[in-house]
């Protein structure tokens, strides 16, 4: 039988893990950033939004993208850093903050990461082509000159050994 500690112990832990997983670039950015943060430090809000300012200042991509959101890139229109480096400074786990977040700005917790790709079994034929711009896009490189499908095939497949690691 089941104590009652145990299963709101339980219902805790899958509310939170829900939480992780629908922010889950949101959570992965704070928690990177608040990595770089000094012990000493923690506890001061300025000291913890220059570290995310700092750590967005390195991102790419969708996690990028969120940092555009919360207004921590220079090109941001509007901020809510105050809403990320308070509460963080008051020791809030990242998944609370980003839950928090989610009542400002719904797009921040609609940011997913995408889906690894399988090298194995993966046909670069049947992929569109704004699927191997994206491909490139995520190595960092693009296909200067290329207008058809075959050539940005040809270019992911030069790259491929330098981005792939094959599994032994």
């Amino acid at each position: 039988m089941i104590s009652n500690k145990s299963l709101v112990f339980a219902v805790l832990f899958l509310v939170g893990f829900a939480a992780a997983q629908q922010c889950e670039v949101c959570v992965k950015v704070l928690t990177d950033a608040l990595a770089k943060v000094p012990a000493d430090s923690k506890s001061k809000a300025d000291v913890v939004g220059q570290k995310v300012r700092e750590h967005c200042a390195t991102t790419k991509n969708k996690e990028n993208k969120f940092c555009f959101y919360i207004g921590a890139l220079p090109e941001s229109a509007t901020s809510i850093m105050n809403d990320v480096q308070k509460p963080l400074s008051w020791s809030m786990p990242p998944e609370k903050v980003c839950d928090k977040l989610k009542t400002k700005d719904a797009q921040i917790c609609e940011l997913k990461y995408d889906k690894p790709l399988d090298w194995k079994t993966i046909d670069l034929k049947k992929m569109r082509v704004k699927e191997l711009k994206n491909i490139l896009s995520e190595w960092g490189e693009v296909c200067k000159g290329c207008t058809e499908k075959t050539e940005f095939i040809k270019k992911i497949e030069e790259l491929k050994p330098k981005f792939v690691k094959e599994e032994l």
